[in-house]
């Protein structure tokens, strides 16, 4: 038997317990939205990194946000028209103008809520986000209310769905005559007392 187990490791055999690598499932690639989150911090942390002069991310504010915002409407590829542009509030311009492309309002809404996601991952305290700022908040809505006028899209609050409202009621039954037969509706019967409520 000892011949067995030493020619078993010499041709190739289990060669033992201490070169077993546990078997560890394949890791699962991130979804859509965290590999755009991991982009746009990214590319947040290199904006920082190019601005005159170089600014630490624990130095960033709200302003510094909506620098970065605008500076993104360069590669913007939403047509918003001016208010001198003939087609101003127009949803369908028969033809194409010299209005500025910039990015849509719903693309940054998107993008400060994976940031603002991104600061925390980073150890970022919440009360600080400088993407959670009350003037970040001011400037969206601004862009998304400008831009409604001048691309003529209504941008309407999503309603929230409410939980319907019971309303119950107490209703009052008399007495009425019952025919022997018993065929009629028994009010005092304790069961039928206690499926209405009171």
């Amino acid at each position: 038997m000892e011949s067995t187990e030493s020619g078993s490791q010499q041709h190739g055999g289990d060669p033992g317990p201490s070169s077993v690598t546990p078997y560890s499932p394949p890791a699962t690639p991130p979804s859509r939205y965290e590999s755009q989150k991991r982009r746009d911090w990214n590319t947040f942390l290199q904006y920082l990194k190019n601005h005159k002069p170089p600014l630490a991310l624990s130095r960033c504010s709200g302003a510094h946000v909506i620098e970065f915002l605008k500076y993104l409407d360069q590669f913007g590829k939403t047509k918003v028209h001016v208010a001198t542009c003939p087609y101003f509030g127009h949803q369908q311009p028969p033809s194409p103008c010299a209005c500025p492309l910039k990015q849509a309002w719903g693309s940054l809404d998107a993008l400060i809520g994976r940031l603002r996601a991104a600061y925390e991952e980073h150890g970022g305290r919440p009360d600080s986000n400088p993407f959670a700022a009350r003037a970040v908040r001011i400037y969206l809505r601004e862009v998304r209310e400008s831009q409604a006028k001048a691309r003529g899209i209504p941008y309407e609050k999503k309603k929230r769905k409410r939980t319907p409202t019971v309303t119950t009621a107490r209703i009052e039954v008399a007495p009425s005559r019952q025919s022997e037969g018993g065929g009629g509706c028994n009010v005092s019967d304790p069961s039928l007392a206690e499926a209405v409520p009171p």
